[in-house]
């Protein structure tokens, strides 16, 4: 346990109190104008006093990105003192305050975005069973331009760092995915010319970082390592990007899974623990962080042992806000939703958890 709870670098100017990351989870519980509401504000300070770092609920970076009721908005600069309020209620705390940057892509709700426009990387059916189209070569560079934006935001509000959401089906997994990248243009077709929105975006965040802040501000990618789609990403498909994005000024790459034992379903060397092959291609490059149905101490501790730098709680702190110092102190900690437990969840939050009976353990 005692690994769990030491200091860490991320790099020379950066150190964390301990390995712990409140993983970003969607709130689904922003203000109507889609600044930051009390309920969310008060749910960030409760958790704020544990983990090292905390990634927030995606913020979307253009007017038709947004894909959930109630997601906070970073796409214009009145937003920027929402963007403060939440960086500041979690630096109360003593955590790193990370804004995760996002754009839904053909992900995004019709009725959220401007005249129902959903677009993606190629025409493609929504979640809603409608078509997105495709997105022009200048809305392309446009939109990567909008993740540098959002950064200028994130920085000028106060932030700790940005984490580029390159997961969970999103606008930039639609890119890299030759299941919905169907593209002719220099953004579709072979892995390399999949590869260049998101290897833009990064390098353009990266940019921007430079210009408004210095390597003090932390810069992390989160990605999905494989789909189940015949033509969808592979964990060799997945090699190949994070040894790109391995050789960027990234300060840090998030796996995305569901659960941290998870082993690869496609891959050339064979069926092996998901975090364990990536770490193996880094090598110590970038810390990796893992996440996936964490509940309990010695869970995290075999997170680290398959290959994760830094262990992201997202469920577990939905249940137990104060995991993290319970568990520093040796005290029990509840592995499922209790409503004993003192903490106060967003009331859209908790309703839209007890619709999901499972997804959360005591839901």
């Amino acid at each position: 346990m005692k690994a769990l709870f030491e200091k860490v670098k991320l790099n020379e100017k950066i150190e964390l109190r301990n390995r712990f990351v409140m993983a970003p989870m969607t709130t689904y519980s922003g203000n109507e104008d889609d600044t930051v509401s009390d309920e969310e504000i008060t749910y960030y300070k409760e958790r704020a006093s544990g983990a090292g770092m905390i990634i927030t609920a995606c913020a979307y970076v253009a007017a038709n990105g947004k894909a959930f009721p109630g997601q906070i908005a970073a796409h214009e600069d009145h937003y920027i003192p929402s963007l403060q309020r939440i960086a500041q209620a979690i630096q109360q705390g003593g955590a790193k305050a990370v804004l995760q940057i996002h754009h839904g892509g053909r992900q995004s709700l019709q009725d959220l975005v401007p005249d129902g426009d959903v677009v993606s990387a190629s025409t493609a059916i929504t979640i809603e069973k409608n078509e997105a189209r495709s997105l022009t070569l200048d809305e392309t560079k446009q939109l990567i331009k909008a993740y540098g934006e959002a950064t200028r935001r994130a920085i000028q509000a106060g932030f700790d760092g940005v984490e580029i959401h390159g997961a969970n089906t999103y606008l930039i997994q639609q890119f890299f995915s030759a299941y919905t990248n169907k593209r002719n243009d220099e953004y579709g077709g072979t892995i390399d010319k999949r590869m260049r929105f998101p290897l833009e975006i990064v390098e353009e965040v990266l940019n921007v970082r430079n210009m408004y802040a210095d390597d003090s501000f932390i810069v992390g990618y989160r990605f999905s390592p494989e789909e189940p789609e015949e033509d969808g990403i592979t964990m060799d498909d997945t090699i190949v990007l994070v040894n790109e994005l391995a050789k960027t000024e990234l300060t840090y790459l998030h796996i995305s899974l569901g659960d941290f034992r998870s082993e690869t379903h496609r891959y050339e060397k064979g069926q092996q623990n998901r975090i364990s092959a990536i770490q193996s291609l880094l090598d110590g490059r970038k810390p990796l962080i893992g996440v996936g149905s964490i509940y309990t101490v010695e869970e995290a501790e075999q997170a680290l042992q398959l290959g994760a730098d830094l262990v992201a709680l997202g469920r577990a702190l939905l249940i137990e806000p104060h995991w993290v110092e319970k568990v520093e102190k040796g005290e029990q900690v509840y592995t499922a939703y209790n409503e004993n437990v003192d903490t106060v969840l967003p009331s859209p939050l908790l309703k839209r958890l007890k619709s999901r009976p499972g997804w959360v353990p005591g839901f």
